[in-house]
């Protein structure tokens, strides 16, 4: 697979890594031509075991590596680290305070930022969409900070980043879907629905890849600040929502550390 992608330039590397965390995202979207509903033990477990990916990529893909390029680079590290990481923190804030959104399981009338008559299926989107910039983010940096050859940055670390940031896609493709299925639209509508949540990320990779190769000075915080972007969502949004039913926080807490743990051993053996 690491051959596969070394053919290409950094940008078109990102762009075949989020086209395939994109096609997860429809993968999961899919499950509505199957079933009508997802078990909510399944539903939380498999939201769990997103979070636990999202941190551990947060750290060894991300942060990790940025505060080893801050150094190569002759910069100071903790700084740069903490500048970059709130930054991405600060951001997904003032977007999630912005962008009218839907969070699963919750009634229009409580959806966040801006307050809008949208439909109930374009809010669930948003909502994904949101967690999803970050994300296509996030694997664009990784790609770009290969081509600055600096020590820290491999394809191999990047190919886990989009491996990892695939695998947890899929529970938050059946996340839009589910909903809007259970609620009478039609399987393709609610399909389409599903996977449209995942098309930013291409689109962000891109940039991502783009900006980092035009500005590698500001590599290291680019990094920092999309492991910022991920670990809020994670806190924001994630967690909460798969332990929002008490009887199932035990198992879904051990879902998020088998999540860690893919993550972290994709990362140490690939990177």
């Amino acid at each position: 697979m690491i051959d596969f992608f070394q053919k290409f330039d950094p940008v078109m590397q990102a762009f075949i890594a989020t086209l395939f965390t994109w096609g997860v995202t429809a993968a999961g979207a899919g499950l509505v031509f199957f079933t009508r509903a997802v078990n909510q033990k399944v539903m939380d477990s498999m939201l769990g075991f997103a979070a636990g990916v999202m941190i551990a990529a947060s750290f060894w893909s991300l942060l990790a590596p940025g505060i080893e390029m801050a150094e190569h680079l002759g910069q100071i590290p903790w700084l740069t680290a903490a500048i970059g990481f709130l930054g991405g923190g600060i951001f997904m804030r003032l977007t999630d305070k912005v962008l009218p959104h839907l969070h699963p399981g919750l009634r229009v009338d409580q959806s966040e930022g801006v307050k809008t008559s949208w439909q109930r299926s374009t809010l669930l989107v948003l909502a994904i969409t949101l967690h999803n910039i970050p994300e296509g983010l996030a694997v664009g940096v990784a790609f770009g900070a290969v081509a600055a050859n600096l020590p820290s940055a491999t394809i191999g670390g990047a190919v886990a980043l989009a491996i990892g940031i695939g695998i947890q896609n899929f529970p938050e493709g059946s996340a839009v879907s589910m909903p809007l299925r259970r609620e009478g639209m039609a399987k393709g509508k609610s399909f389409f629905y599903g996977q449209a949540s995942g098309m930013v990320e291409p689109v962000a990779g891109i940039v991502g890849a783009l900006f980092v190769l035009k500005m590698q000075h500001i590599l290291p915080y680019m990094l920092c600040f999309a492991a910022g972007a991920m670990i809020f969502v994670v806190v924001e949004e994630l967690i909460p929502e798969s332990q929002a039913n008490e009887s199932n926080i035990d198992l879904v807490t051990m879902a998020t550390m088998a999540g860690f743990t893919v993550m972290m051993v994709l990362d140490v053996a690939l990177g």
